[in-house]
C-alpha cells in the first residue's frame, strides 16, 4: 500500500483510508479553497543608501527560527488497545479452541468415551462448523433472522443486547477459524490413534488419513493472516484447492474406515452399514455448504465507468438490499475479490460497486474493461446490514470505503455519513456525488474533502460531535487499518460504541 505524503499524491492515499498532508507556509483562505499566500520575491533593506531602497543581502539575514514539529497524537493507553485487539473475533476463537481442548486432553487420558469411538465424528463436525458459518446463503440466514427478531423491537430491547447481537454477526469468522484449527487436532488425534494400533488397520485407511490431514492442514495454513493479506491469489488457490482436495480425502477416509473392521480384518462396504454412521452425514452436509456458493455463480452483465484513474465504478442491474458485499472476479473459479454494493432500494434499476484502483485485478477493470463478470449472486452480509437494530448510528469511511457504507445512509433515515477523501467528486465521479446528493439531506452527511481543506480533519473529534449531536447509539467504521485502529481506539476510549473493519473474510 502505498504511503506518499504531500497534495499532489493524497489522493492515492485518501482512497487507502488514510492520507497526512504537509503543506507549505504561509497560507490563505479564499473562496473555501486553500491557496498559497502571494510574497514579494525581494526584501528591502530599512537603510537605504542614497536615498535608494537596496535588497538586502543572504548573508545579513539572520536564519530563520525553526518551526516545531506538530505535537504527536497522544497512543491509546495499553488497556485500551489490548481492549481493541481482544476483539469478539478472538474471545469465539479462544472459546471454540478451549471447548476442544479440554475434549481432547480427556480423549487422551481415557475420559471421554465417545471421543475414543466416534473421534471421526468430531474431526468433521468441527470442520462442518467451520464452512457452515463462512457459507454466504447460512449467513445471510443468520442476519435476516437477527434483524426480523429484533429491528422492530429496538425501542425496548437494551443497546447492550443489539450490539452484542452485531459483534456475533461480525465476528463470526472466529468460530471458522476455531473450529477448523480444532478439526486439524482431532484429525491429528485420529490418525495418531490408528498408526499406535497400525497392526489391525489397513494400509489404505492410514495413507487416506495422512492425505486428509496434510491437505487440511495446508489449507489451514495458507489461511494465516499475513498469508491472506500480503498474498491474497496464493491464498485463495492454495486455501481453496487443497480444501476441495481435502474434502475428496475425507471422503475416502470415511468410506474406507467405516467399511472396515479391524478386529474381524474383513470390508463391509454396505449401504446399509455406511448410512448408519456419523460421519458419513457429516461429510455429505459438509460437501453441501462446499457446494452451493458454487451453484449460485453467474456471469452477468456489468458496465464501467472511469471517473479518475484512481477509481472503477461498476453498474449492475436490479437493487440492492442495504449492508451486502458482492464478490466478483474475470474466472468463473478464480481470484475471487469483494466490494460494498451501492443501491437505492432493493426496488432500484441498478446497484453499484466503487473499485479503487490498487491491484492487477482493479487495473485491468480500467485498461481492460468488461462488459460481463462472473458474480455469486447470493451477496454476503455485513457489519452494516444490522444497521436497522439501531435507531440512530454514524457511518464513518474513508476513500473507497465509502462503497460499503452508502447504501446504509441512502436507506436507512436514522443513519448519518462521515466520508472523508479527496478531491471526491472528481476521483470518484458524478453518478457516486448524485447518489449521495440526491438521497443524503445536508442535515445527514459530512463531506470532508481533504484536498479543498488543505488538511486531514481531527476524525476523532469529528465523529463525537456528530454522535453526539445526532443522538446516536452506534459508530460503523470502513478504513484501512491504520485509520480503524485510531478510530477503534478513540471510539473506546472515549465510551462510543464502534464497530471496525474486519480483513477475515
Amino acid at each position: 500500500m502505498d504511503r506518499h505524503y504531500g497534495v499532489d499524491m493524497y489522493m492515492r492515499d485518501a482512497e487507502n483510508g488514510h492520507a497526512e498532508v504537509v503543506l507549505p507556509s504561509p497560507l490563505k483562505h479564499s473562496n473555501s479553497q486553500w491557496s498559497l499566500a502571494s510574497t514579494t520575491s525581494t526584501l528591502i533593506s530599512a537603510e537605504p543608501e542614497k536615498g535608494k531602497l537596496e535588497p538586502v543581502k543572504p548573508e545579513h539575514l539572520a536564519a530563520a527560527p525553526a518551526k516545531p514539529n506538530p505535537a504527536p497524537k497522544p497512543k491509546a493507553s495499553r488497556a485500551i488497545r489490548f481492549a481493541v485487539w481482544f476483539n469478539t473475533y478472538r474471545k469465539l476463537w479462544l472459546f471454540v479452541i478451549t471447548l476442544n481442548t479440554i475434549g481432547l486432553l480427556f480423549a487422551i487420558l481415557g475420559r471421554f468415551p465417545y471421543a475414543e469411538n466416534h473421534s471421526g465424528a468430531l474431526v468433521l463436525g468441527n470442520l462442518l462448523a467451520a464452512i457452515m458459518v463462512r457459507n454466504e446463503i447460512f449467513g445471510r440466514f443468520l442476519y435476516l433472522f437477527v434483524n426480523m427478531l429484533f429491528a422492530e423491537a429496538r425501542r425496548w430491547t437494551p443497546l447492550w443486547f443489539r450490539l452484542a447481537c452485531t459483534s456475533t454477526l461480525q465476528h463470526l469468522g472466529g468460530v471458522h477459524s476455531g473450529c477448523a484449527v480444532s478439526a486439524v487436532a482431532w484429525l491429528l488425534y485420529k490418525v495418531v490413534e490408528m498408526f499406535i494400533n497400525h497392526r489391525v488397520q489397513h494400509l489404505a485407511i492410514l495413507v487416506t488419513g495422512v492425505l486428509t490431514n496434510l491437505a487440511v492442514f495446508i489449507s489451514i495454513a495458507s489461511a494465516l493472516p499475513w498469508v491472506r493479506n500480503n498474498h491474497h491469489n496464493t491464498f485463495e488457490r492454495w486455501h481453496r484447492f487443497f480444501g476441495w482436495t481435502g474434502l475428496a480425502a475425507t471422503w475416502s477416509f470415511v468410506i474406507l474406515g467405516n467399511s472396515y473392521n479391524p478386529h474381524s480384518r474383513t470390508w463391509d462396504a454396505s449401504a446399509g452399514r455406511l448410512l448408519s454412521t456419523q460421519e458419513l452425514w457429516f461429510t455429505i452436509a459438509i460437501t453441501a455448504f462446499v457446494l452451493l456458493p458454487w451453484v449460485c455463480v453467474r456471469k452477468v452483465q456489468v458496465e464501467v465507468e472511469i471517473p479518475s484513474s484512481k477509481v472503477a465504478v461498476l453498474k449492475f442491474k436490479g437493487g440492492m438490499q442495504q449492508g451486502l458485499l458482492g464478490r466478483i472476479s474475470r474466472s468463473a473459479v478464480m481470484e475471487y475479490h469483494a466490494f460494498g454494493t451501492i443501491s437505492e432500494s432493493m426496488y432500484a434499476r441498478e446497484h453499484y460497486m466503487i473499485c479503487g484502483v490498487q491491484g492487477d485485478f482493479t487495473r485491468g477493470l480500467v485498461n481492460d474493461q468488461p462488459t460481463e463478470i462472473w458474480t455469486r449472486c447470493v451477496r454476503f452480509a455485513g457489519v452494516g446490514n444490522t444497521s436497522v437494530l439501531y435507531r440512530r448510528g454514524i457511518r464513518v469511511c474513508t476513500g473507497t470505503g465509502l462503497g460499503a457504507a452508502l447504501s446504509t445512509c441512502i436507506q436507512e433515515p436514522g443513519w448519518f455519513l462521515i466520508w472523508i477523501g479527496s478531491d471526491q467528486e472528481k476521483t470518484f465521479g458524478k453518478t457516486i456525488s448524485n447518489l449521495i446528493y440526491n438521497n443524503i439531506g445536508p442535515e445527514r452527511r459530512i463531506l470532508w474533502d481533504s484536498k479543498k481543506e488543505g488538511k486531514r480533519p481531527d476524525i476523532m473529534k469529528l465523529v463525537g460531535d456528530a454522535y453526539r449531536s445526532w443522538g446516536a447509539e452506534v459508530v460503523m467504521i470502513t478504513s484501512n487499518r491504520s485509520g480503524n485502529d485510531e478510530l477503534m481506539q478513540g471510539c473506546r476510549a472515549a465510551g462510543i460504541p464502534a464497530f471496525g473493519t474486519l480483513w477475515d473474510f
